[in-house]
């Protein structure tokens, strides 16, 4: 039974530390070249949504070149460039 308890504690431990990892490595997606999707699934707070109106502006407007062009786009604000500015690159 002793076994079986420290197996599961090390599996347990395994599995929380591989999410963090992933996490952690999470790359960082190019706002200027993403689809909604994966820009989508890469930042905190955009949803699908969001993250079309993104891409919208982006082939209307054309690349964008800092996180305060990003402001530009409806319904993305200060708050939500603070908690991605790790999250996106352009290039």
């Amino acid at each position: 039974m002793l076994h079986v308890k420290q197996w599961m504690s090390a599996l347990t431990t395994g599995i929380l530390l591989g999410a963090s990892v992933m996490v952690m490595a999470q790359e960082p997606v190019d706002i200027n070249t993403a689809s909604a999707e994966v820009i989508a699934e890469s930042l905190n707070g955009v949803g699908l949504k969001r993250a079309q109106a993104i891409v919208q502006y982006r082939e209307k407007h054309g690349a964008f070149q800092s996180l305060a062009d990003l402001e530009s786009v409806k319904g993305i604000g200060s708050a939500t460039l603070s908690r991605n500015q790790e999250r996106i690159m352009f290039e």
